[in-house]
Protein backbone atom coordinates (compact mmCIF):
# COMPACT_ATOMS: atom_id res chain seq x y z
CA UNK A 1 0.00 0.00 0.00
CA UNK A 2 2.73 2.51 0.90
CA UNK A 3 4.31 2.21 -2.53
CA UNK A 4 0.93 3.22 -4.02
CA UNK A 5 1.05 6.55 -2.18
CA UNK A 6 4.61 7.43 -3.10
CA UNK A 7 5.27 10.18 -5.59
CA UNK A 8 7.39 9.02 -8.53
CA UNK A 9 10.19 11.21 -9.94
CA UNK A 10 9.13 13.55 -12.73
CA UNK A 11 10.78 16.22 -14.87
CA UNK A 12 7.84 18.63 -14.82
CA UNK A 13 6.89 21.41 -12.45
CA UNK A 14 3.95 20.41 -10.27
CA UNK A 15 1.38 22.86 -8.98
CA UNK A 16 -1.61 22.03 -6.79
CA UNK A 17 -5.00 23.68 -6.60
CA UNK A 18 -5.81 23.51 -2.90
CA UNK A 19 -8.76 24.57 -0.80
CA UNK A 20 -12.35 23.94 0.26
CA UNK A 21 -15.03 22.47 -1.95
CA UNK A 22 -16.72 24.68 -4.53
CA UNK A 23 -13.90 27.24 -4.77
CA UNK A 24 -13.07 26.84 -8.47
CA UNK A 25 -10.19 24.35 -8.32
CA UNK A 26 -11.38 22.12 -11.17
CA UNK A 27 -12.33 25.06 -13.38
CA UNK A 28 -8.92 26.66 -12.91
CA UNK A 29 -7.11 23.32 -13.36
CA UNK A 30 -8.73 22.92 -16.76
CA UNK A 31 -7.99 26.54 -17.72
CA UNK A 32 -4.33 26.24 -16.76
CA UNK A 33 -3.87 22.94 -18.60
CA UNK A 34 -5.39 24.51 -21.69
CA UNK A 35 -3.30 27.67 -21.34
CA UNK A 36 -0.04 25.70 -21.07
CA UNK A 37 -1.11 22.99 -23.52
CA UNK A 38 -0.32 20.56 -20.76
CA UNK A 39 -2.06 18.06 -18.51
CA UNK A 40 -4.19 18.32 -15.40
CA UNK A 41 -4.76 15.61 -12.83
CA UNK A 42 -8.44 15.42 -11.92
CA UNK A 43 -9.61 14.86 -8.37
CA UNK A 44 -9.96 11.08 -8.05
CA UNK A 45 -12.20 11.42 -4.98
CA UNK A 46 -14.99 12.97 -7.08
CA UNK A 47 -15.22 9.94 -9.37
CA UNK A 48 -14.81 7.45 -6.52
CA UNK A 49 -17.38 9.09 -4.25
CA UNK A 50 -19.88 9.83 -7.02
CA UNK A 51 -19.83 6.13 -7.96
CA UNK A 52 -20.32 5.21 -4.30
CA UNK A 53 -23.22 7.64 -3.99
CA UNK A 54 -24.84 6.45 -7.24
CA UNK A 55 -24.52 2.75 -6.32
CA UNK A 56 -25.00 2.74 -2.55
CA UNK A 57 -26.41 6.16 -1.61
CA UNK A 58 -23.56 6.43 0.89
CA UNK A 59 -21.21 9.32 1.50
CA UNK A 60 -17.50 9.25 2.23
CA UNK A 61 -16.37 7.14 5.17
CA UNK A 62 -12.97 7.06 6.85
CA UNK A 63 -12.07 3.75 5.19
CA UNK A 64 -12.59 5.33 1.74
CA UNK A 65 -9.67 7.71 2.17
CA UNK A 66 -6.82 5.27 1.51
CA UNK A 67 -8.33 3.98 -1.77
CA UNK A 68 -8.98 7.60 -2.75
CA UNK A 69 -5.36 8.54 -1.95
CA UNK A 70 -4.05 5.55 -3.93
CA UNK A 71 -6.21 6.46 -6.93
CA UNK A 72 -5.05 10.08 -6.77
CA UNK A 73 -1.38 9.14 -6.71
CA UNK A 74 -1.80 6.58 -9.49
CA UNK A 75 -3.30 9.30 -11.70
CA UNK A 76 -0.67 11.85 -10.76
CA UNK A 77 2.25 9.47 -11.33
CA UNK A 78 0.87 8.33 -14.71
CA UNK A 79 0.12 11.84 -15.97
CA UNK A 80 3.40 13.34 -14.72
CA UNK A 81 5.19 11.13 -17.25
CA UNK A 82 3.24 12.73 -20.10
CA UNK A 83 4.58 16.27 -19.71
CA UNK A 84 7.93 17.90 -19.16
CA UNK A 85 6.56 21.40 -18.56
CA UNK A 86 3.86 21.79 -15.92
CA UNK A 87 1.45 19.34 -14.31
CA UNK A 88 -1.67 20.89 -12.83
CA UNK A 89 -2.96 18.86 -9.88
CA UNK A 90 -6.59 19.46 -8.95
CA UNK A 91 -5.74 18.15 -5.46
CA UNK A 92 -3.10 16.23 -3.53
CA UNK A 93 -2.79 13.99 -0.49
CA UNK A 94 -2.35 16.97 1.82
CA UNK A 95 -5.87 18.06 0.87
CA UNK A 96 -7.15 14.55 1.64
CA UNK A 97 -5.41 14.79 5.03
CA UNK A 98 -7.15 18.10 5.80
CA UNK A 99 -10.54 16.65 4.88
CA UNK A 100 -9.86 13.54 6.94
CA UNK A 101 -9.06 15.58 10.02
CA UNK A 102 -12.01 17.94 9.48
CA UNK A 103 -14.59 15.20 8.95
CA UNK A 104 -13.29 12.53 11.31
CA UNK A 105 -12.46 14.54 14.44
CA UNK A 106 -8.76 14.96 13.82
CA UNK A 107 -8.23 11.41 12.59
CA UNK A 108 -6.04 10.59 9.61
CA UNK A 109 -4.62 7.20 8.69
CA UNK A 110 -0.88 7.27 9.54
CA UNK A 111 0.16 6.08 6.07
CA UNK A 112 -1.94 8.74 4.37
CA UNK A 113 -0.48 11.38 6.67
CA UNK A 114 3.08 10.16 6.03
CA UNK A 115 2.79 10.58 2.26
CA UNK A 116 0.71 13.75 2.48
CA UNK A 117 3.71 15.26 4.25
CA UNK A 118 6.41 13.50 2.21
CA UNK A 119 5.18 14.21 -1.35
CA UNK A 120 6.35 17.58 -2.68
CA UNK A 121 5.11 20.19 -5.14
CA UNK A 122 6.59 23.36 -6.54
CA UNK A 123 3.66 25.59 -5.62
CA UNK A 124 0.18 25.51 -4.14
CA UNK A 125 -2.65 27.78 -5.23
CA UNK A 126 -4.98 28.24 -2.27
CA UNK A 127 -8.45 29.04 -3.63
CA UNK A 128 -10.46 31.52 -1.60
CA UNK A 129 -14.16 31.22 -0.79
CA UNK A 130 -15.24 34.25 -2.84
CA UNK A 131 -16.80 32.02 -5.53
CA UNK A 132 -20.49 31.13 -5.48
CA UNK A 133 -21.39 27.86 -3.77
CA UNK A 134 -22.51 25.20 -6.26
CA UNK A 135 -24.37 22.28 -4.72
CA UNK A 136 -24.01 18.72 -5.99
CA UNK A 137 -24.36 15.17 -4.62
CA UNK A 138 -21.03 15.33 -2.78
CA UNK A 139 -20.67 18.85 -1.42
CA UNK A 140 -22.03 19.24 2.08
CA UNK A 141 -20.55 22.19 3.96
CA UNK A 142 -21.98 25.39 2.44
CA UNK A 143 -22.19 27.09 5.86
CA UNK A 144 -18.67 26.07 6.95
CA UNK A 145 -16.65 27.56 4.11
CA UNK A 146 -14.70 30.00 6.29
CA UNK A 147 -13.74 27.28 8.79
CA UNK A 148 -12.69 24.92 6.01
CA UNK A 149 -10.66 27.65 4.28
CA UNK A 150 -8.85 28.34 7.56
CA UNK A 151 -8.09 24.61 7.98
CA UNK A 152 -6.52 24.49 4.50
CA UNK A 153 -4.51 27.68 4.97
CA UNK A 154 -3.35 26.61 8.44
CA UNK A 155 -2.10 23.28 7.04
CA UNK A 156 -0.08 24.99 4.30
CA UNK A 157 1.48 27.29 6.88
CA UNK A 158 2.13 24.47 9.35
CA UNK A 159 3.82 22.33 6.68
CA UNK A 160 5.75 25.33 5.28
CA UNK A 161 4.41 24.76 1.77
CA UNK A 162 4.90 27.52 -0.80
CA UNK A 163 1.51 28.94 -1.71
CA UNK A 164 -0.29 31.81 -3.37
CA UNK A 165 -3.78 32.89 -2.35
CA UNK A 166 -6.12 33.12 -5.33
CA UNK A 167 -9.08 35.49 -5.08
CA UNK A 168 -11.40 37.14 -7.55
CA UNK A 169 -13.19 36.02 -10.66
CA UNK A 170 -12.02 33.28 -13.03
CA UNK A 171 -10.07 35.69 -15.22
CA UNK A 172 -8.24 37.27 -12.26
CA UNK A 173 -7.36 33.89 -10.78
CA UNK A 174 -6.06 32.60 -14.10
CA UNK A 175 -3.94 35.72 -14.61
CA UNK A 176 -2.39 35.43 -11.14
CA UNK A 177 -1.73 31.70 -11.46
CA UNK A 178 -0.15 32.11 -14.91
CA UNK A 179 2.26 34.78 -13.65
CA UNK A 180 3.51 32.47 -10.88
CA UNK A 181 3.75 29.41 -13.14
CA UNK A 182 5.61 31.44 -15.77
CA UNK A 183 8.17 32.37 -13.11
CA UNK A 184 8.58 28.73 -12.13
CA UNK A 185 9.07 27.74 -15.76
CA UNK A 186 11.72 30.44 -16.21
CA UNK A 187 13.71 29.16 -13.24
CA UNK A 188 13.41 25.57 -14.52
CA UNK A 189 14.99 26.31 -17.91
Amino acid sequence: MEKNLEQQPATCIKVVLFGPESTGKTTLSRQLARYYNSIWVPEYAREYLQNKWNNERKTCELEDLLPIAEGQMRLENELAQKTDTVLICDTDLLETKVYSEAYYIGECHPTLEKYALKNTYDLYFLTYIDTPWEADDLRDKPTERAEMFKAFQDELIKQKRPYVLLKGNKKERLKTAVSYIDNLLKTKS
